[in-house]
């Protein structure tokens, strides 16, 4: 961090009055437009046939800018058909995972991130190295700082009020998503797309909860 920064963390106080540097937290949620600080947070999820990589495969992937766009598309059906499967979109994924200097998910770091690892380097593509990317797994943060009867982002959502996936996944859609068949693909990519949205919501409720977050992907 540059020195001029580190003064302006000093210097410049949040909401509760704390100084940013003892409150880093405030900064990432508040982003002070006069902050010479710009942290770029992405929001992550990704839908597989599989729970293991090397079974299964990426369906879609999508990350949401923390108060903007959704990045990401789901497989096509000629993807599936020709064998290439999730080799270009992967590539994609790679490519716009490193648009952000921090990623959160819900379990992923026990999920997502080594998923796409996986398959990453199945294909021998560039996946993000230590330290290049950060990583916020908002599941450990209600884990250990609330006490729900579940740890389920769905249950979190509920009991916070806040919105949830209207696009339910069923078995069958799984089977006719692996044949490539389009409904069931695009259906997939609705569900991961709201994923994101209550997961962003999720992060910015408890991330004042717990210390600055810097372990790396």
């Amino acid at each position: 961090m540059k020195k001029d920064e580190i003064l302006w963390l000093y210097n410049n106080r949040c909401k509760h009055s704390h100084r940013y540097i003892e409150h880093l937290p405030c900064l990432e949620q508040e982003k002070p437009s006069h902050s010479p600080i710009s942290e770029r947070i992405g929001h992550l999820d990704i839908e597989s046939s599989n729970l293991k990589a090397t079974y299964g495969i990426v369906f879609s992937y999508a990350i949401k800018e923390d108060g903007g766009k959704v990045l990401g598309r789901c497989l096509r059906p000629e993807e599936i058909h020709k064998g290439i499967y999730d080799k270009n979109l992967l590539k994609e994924c790679v490519e716009d995972m490193r648009k952000f200097d921090m990623l959160t998910g819900w379990y992923c770091e026990k999920f997502d991130i080594p998923f796409l690892r996986s398959r990453a380097l199945f294909y021998r593509l560039d996946f993000p190295l230590y330290k290049e990317v950060k990583v916020c797994d908002v599941w450990k943060i209600a884990k250990y700082k609330l006490c729900l009867h579940s740890n389920r982002l769905e249950t979190v959502c509920e009991f916070y009020g806040i919105p949830a996936k209207t696009h339910p996944m069923q078995p069958r859609q799984w089977v006719d998503a692996l044949s490539g068949k389009k409904d069931a693909l695009d259906f997939i990519w609705e569900h991961n797309k709201e994923d994101v949205v209550s997961l962003e919501q999720a992060y910015n409720l408890l991330i004042n909860y717990v210390g600055r977050q810097t372990k790396s992907i």
